[in-house]
């Protein structure tokens, strides 16, 4: 047992706690990845876009893997801008407006996104063109990605940034020491509860997040069908 460990009895309970907190920020980021690679091929396959896939690298950081996807979810964002453009530059003003109108039947929105992008690529599908729609009108999409866009950027900042995400076939001090060093037992609770803080937030993001990919990715299967 560590001397510090002697002089503080509940230090092996947290570093157990910041273990496993961290665990569970692998997964969660994990998914996202996933989520974010599935979005990724719909915008490829249907949009036109060049949107390389990413992929969770074992031998890096925290911080470089949220960099990672942080980059990706960026160029998203920068697409669906980019539509946007598309259609304020190419449509009347009334049939742009038509296209944001919840009020307006989501057919007619997909006929006149479709009528743009005929334009654009000489020829379109009903489905890029619902595709469109879908990213246009979803401010649930576009906050959530925000959102997690700035936690992720606090998560690569913390405590645990530094780190590999490598946890699985490390020995356990290892770990510990590449965590914490000589962190003293007020400074690793301060660390395990500001995680949990970030965890429960990031958490909570991605869900929603997730949620909003799967609703675009979900229709695309149903219309190819």
């Amino acid at each position: 047992m560590a001397l510090s460990d002697l002089l503080y009895p509940d230090n092996p309970k947290r570093k157990k706690e910041l273990i496993q907190l961290h665990q569970e920020l692998l997964d969660c980021m994990s998914t996202n990845f996933h989520a974010t690679n599935e979005l990724v091929g719909v915008l490829n396959e249907h949009l036109g876009c060049t949107i390389t896939p990413i992929e969770m690298r074992e031998s890096s950081t925290v911080k470089e893997n949220c960099e990672i996807i942080i980059q990706v979810m960026s160029e998203i964002q920068h697409q669906v801008q980019k539509i946007d453009s598309d259609m304020k530059e190419k449509l009347e003003p009334v049939l742009y407006q038509k296209l944001y109108d919840i009020k307006e039947p989501e057919l007619e929105k997909i006929a006149i996104a479709q009528r743009v992008f005929s334009i654009i690529f000489g020829e379109a599908t009903s489905t890029a063109a619902m595709v469109a729609v879908k990213l246009l009108g979803s401010n649930h999409l576009t906050l959530s990605v925000s959102k997690l866009i700035g936690l992720l950027a606090q998560i690569g900042a913390s405590v645990l940034g530094g780190i590999s995400i490598t946890i699985i076939g490390l020995g356990l001090e290892m770990i510990l020491h590449a965590i914490l060093g000589a962190m003293e037992r007020s400074q690793l609770l301060t660390a395990v509860r500001s995680y949990e803080k970030h965890l429960a937030e990031f958490k909570a993001a991605s869900e929603k997040y997730q949620h909003a990919i799967h609703e675009v990715t979900s229709l695309v299967r149903q219309q190819i069908q």
